[in-house]
């Protein structure tokens, strides 16, 4: 597996190192995904840190990142492997014409997708299974093999085993509530929007250069909007944006720079007509 540092404190300092603030809680977690050898599953809302904990963690072992991406209707084809058949049809055709081409269902005509291309990886990889709770039930079933014995199996090529283990990093935004199968096969940690203090401390580090004026007035703004009944939070990255965005426009109007933490109409009008920033 991807050697992670040989303590939580030293992870933490690692991913500090990437730019990457994680508490106490979130360090011991990742320690004992390593330690333990067992997929870390990450859940929270939207914008909290968890995709780029994975990054984080790949540029601070420097290990590969291989990220599979889920979505409504996503099938092993698409996240293991699948066939080239483009391939395959013309190598049939030279059979056709006396040329032996071999087997067509071989190691010569298979492409490999992001999970399978982490399990025959013979450099370090955090494998980064994003956004979980937008597949089905049935991905995840399919998932269960890889994630309690790091291995899948192809029909045509029987058992794949991991050369070497990859740190598997899922992430959920909680949409849907994922089946106790697949919780029971991974360690579990819940990120939360962090405390107005570590926020301003992730701005300084992530914004370098942003007035102190600036860093307290965004922060002081986010906290008011996350305690507003929205469709949608502004995430640590949107603050980290705003920062910038005030700092780029020179004056520091909030309600002009509003869409760079906002995204949803009925929100900027919300926030508008209640007044919610005011005094700030």
């Amino acid at each position: 597996m991807t050697t992670l540092p040989s303590t939580p404190r030293d992870v933490g300092e690692a991913l500090a190192a990437e730019g990457y603030l994680a508490d106490a809680a979130l360090r011991t977690a990742v320690f004992l995904a390593g330690a333990l050898e067992q997929p870390l599953l990450l859940e929270g809302e939207a914008g909290v840190g968890k995709t780029e904990l994975a990054s984080a963690l790949a540029a601070a072992t420097g290990a590969r990142l291989i990220r599979l991406q889920c979505h409504e209707g996503i099938d092993q084809h698409q996240a293991l492997y699948d066939w080239d058949y483009a391939r395959q049809l013309l190598a049939l055709r030279a059979t056709a014409e006396g040329i032996d081409e071999g087997e067509l269902f071989s190691r010569r005509f298979l492409l490999r997708r992001p999970l399978l291309e982490a399990l025959e990886s013979a450099e370090p990889v955090v494998l980064l299974i994003d956004e979980i709770d937008r597949a089905d039930d049935e991905f995840e079933a399919f998932l269960l093999e890889l994630l309690s014995e790091f291995q899948v199996t192809i029909p045509e090529l029987g058992t794949i085993r991991a050369r070497r283990r990859p740190l598997v990093v899922l992430t959920s935004n909680r949409t849907r509530e994922l089946h106790d199968a697949l919780k029971r096969r991974c360690l579990y940690h819940w990120i939360d929007y962090p405390t107005r203090e570590r926020e301003a401390e992730i701005v300084r580090v992530r914004a370098p250069g942003v007035e102190e004026e600036i860093v307290a007035r965004v922060c002081d703004a986010v906290l008011r909007l996350r305690d507003s009944e929205l469709y949608k939070l502004p995430g640590v990255g949107e603050t980290i944006q705003w920062a910038r965005a005030l700092t780029a426009l020179g004056d520091g109007d909030l309600d002009a720079t509003l869409g760079v933490a906002l995204k949803v109409r009925e929100d900027l009008d919300r926030v508008r007509s209640e007044g919610v920033l005011e005094g700030v």
